[in-house]
């Protein structure tokens, strides 16, 4: 094997060095593209490539199969016998796995395995690149500065496993953050896009919007603590339901220890969680949200298994018309808690079956705030999944249908199961980037949700 031996090359030669029971291999070849921009002129660029090898060891025992995990970046093929030795050393030091199961079995390369991986580059931005052009001049021309990233990401995943499954996902992943200031910088305001290959991006619309937020902001408002009818974006609701989906491992809900725990013992699986027809769903196939069909997982927990690697994910509703009908469960925990497999998906939908748009929404508000994003968002009880945070980047105050001018930030204090429960409107769901957690996920499709009464806990001095 050569120095640039192809993904499927380094994983079938890693499951031949194998002198374990069992064993997984994932190679991640990554190339990323990227702009930066601040004062309406680009600052960097770049491309960058790697390669992570995972391998997951299993040695069975008198007392049950225990697993090793190594992952190692840059990989070579002068690195990989090691690697492998050093997971197999890893599986034999360890107690039996509580999450072992039989690996996955399969037979036949999946279409495009022995093929070269997906690659990004520059040329991702070539229309997005003078378009952004022109939102810096447009800016440029109404007093107003730009900054923020464009950031491009193509990982293609080879898996392939000692009881014969060779698989392949490519996964594009694309983000964009664009941040509006006013000269004196006292004004701020952001807007952010998920999209898999820059192709429905318009940052002159973004700019356009951001100036309108810029002119609400010319009229300043201070307001104290308190309840507030709120409108929150679909990037906003991203972020709040994305932590639910993360905390909702059955599991845990199980053993009593989340929101999802029924009193006396058991889940919540089948209690209805918002008046709304509201329906939480992930679906690997969702058309522009696409993720992986198979299991990936590099490490084991609660809510996931690397003895799961390469299992189908079906499409699944975690809330069907405001009922809880799904919790997050490996192979493992399915058996352990009596519910149905149900593995975790790369993407978060959220429908309402609401046609009004965020501006229709404002239309019909009487008094009420208007948030743009939340940010440092942190769980504060776990029984109640009871988060704290900060509202950012613009807060407006909407009276008789229209924006009046922004208000002062605030830390807000609310568990989003709660929110679900107290909701008394979803708008249309569209698309979104999730301001809080776009680092690790982005594929969201989100509606805006009135709240009558968001709790606005304390006056906060951040912007």
């Amino acid at each position: 094997m050569s120095r640039t031996s192809k993904p499927h090359e380094i994983v079938e030669r890693a499951l031949e060095l194998s002198t374990a029971d069992g064993c997984v291999v994932i190679a991640d070849e990554e190339s990323t593209a990227n702009l930066r921009w601040a004062g309406n002129a680009l600052t960097t660029n770049g491309v960058t490539r790697g390669r992570t090898l995972t391998v997951i060891s299993t040695v069975d025992g008198a007392q049950g199969t225990a697993s090793g995990v190594v992952s190692r970046s840059a990989v070579t093929a002068e690195d990989l016998e090691p690697l492998v030795r050093a997971a197999e050393a890893a599986a034999r030091a360890s107690e039996p796995a509580e999450d072992a199961q039989p690996l996955v079995t399969g037979g036949g390369a999946a279409p495009g395995f022995t093929e070269a991986p997906a690659q990004t580059s520059a040329a991702v931005f070539a229309d997005f690149a003078p378009a952004l052009g022109e939102a810096f001049a447009r800016a440029r021309a109404g007093g107003r500065e730009l900054y923020g990233f464009a950031n491009h990401e193509m990982t293609s995943t080879y898996l392939g496993t000692s009881t014969g499954l060779r698989l392949r996902h490519d996964q594009p992943n694309g983000t964009l953050e664009l941040n509006a200031k006013s000269p004196d910088r006292a004004r701020s305001a952001w807007a952010g896009r998920a999209t898999r290959d820059f192709a429905d991006v318009d940052p002159t619309a973004l700019d356009e919007e951001l100036a309108r937020r810029l002119g609400w902001a010319e009229r300043r408002i201070e307001l104290p603590a308190g309840r507030y009818e709120t409108l929150l974006p679909p990037t906003a609701v991203a972020d709040l339901l994305i932590y639910q989906l993360w905390s909702s491992a059955a599991r845990d809900a199980t053993e009593g220890r989340t929101v999802f725990s029924r009193p006396g013992g058991g889940t919540r699986v089948g209690d209805v969680l918002s008046p709304l027809p509201l329906t939480l769903r992930s679906d690997p196939h969702e058309p522009g949200l696409e993720s992986s069909p198979f299991v990936i997982a590099h490490a084991s927990g609660d809510d996931a298994s690397v003895f799961d690697n390469g299992l189908p994910i079906a499409a699944t509703d975690w809330m069907r018309a405001g009922k809880l009908e799904h919790l997050v469960t490996t192979r493992h925990t399915a058996g352990l808690t009596g519910l149905p497999l149900a593995p975790g998906a790369g993407n978060l939908i959220l429908d309402g079956g609401g046609g009004r748009s965020l501006d229709d929404m404002v239309a019909a508000t009487e008094r009420g705030l208007l948030l743009t994003c939340l940010w440092y968002i942190r769980e504060v009880d776990p029984a109640t999944l009871l988060l704290t945070g900060l509202t950012r980047d613009g807060v407006y105050l909407v009276e008789d249908g229209e924006v009046v001018g922004e208000v002062n930030n605030f830390r807000f204090n609310e568990s989003p199961v709660d929110l679900l429960s107290r909701a008394s409107e979803a708008g249309r769901t569209e698309k979104t980037l999730p301001r809080e957690w776009g680092d690790w996920f982005t594929r969201a499709a989100m509606p805006a949700l009135r709240i009558p009464d968001f709790h606005m806990s304390s006056v906060s001095q951040g912007v």
